[in-house]
């Protein structure tokens, strides 16, 4: 079975923005949350996830994260209220 990548925009606590890929986007928000996620959140909990997209392949969702993390927070914003695309 071919495993469906996510690429997801989660809000933190200090209302910054931070951008990741997995393959189980429930248990990778329940790291975050709980402190074993990424470093970034850590002391940024809790979070939420606020935008995803599912890729065809990790090397998809590598390209649209890296994508997404090059935008500024004004254009991160829009995309996330549904007023620009990746």
């Amino acid at each position: 079975m071919k495993k469906r990548w996510a690429v997801y925009i989660l809000r933190c606590a200090d209302r910054t923005l931070y951008t990741g890929i997995t393959t189980d986007l429930k248990a990778r928000i329940g790291r975050h949350n709980d402190g074993t996620g990424a470093k970034y959140t850590r002391t940024r909990r809790p979070v939420v996830l606020v935008w995803k997209i599912t890729a065809a392949s990790e090397s998809a969702a590598r390209k649209d994260e890296a994508r997404i993390k090059r935008l500024t927070r004004t254009e991160k914003l829009s995309l996330i209220n549904g007023r620009r695309r990746s």
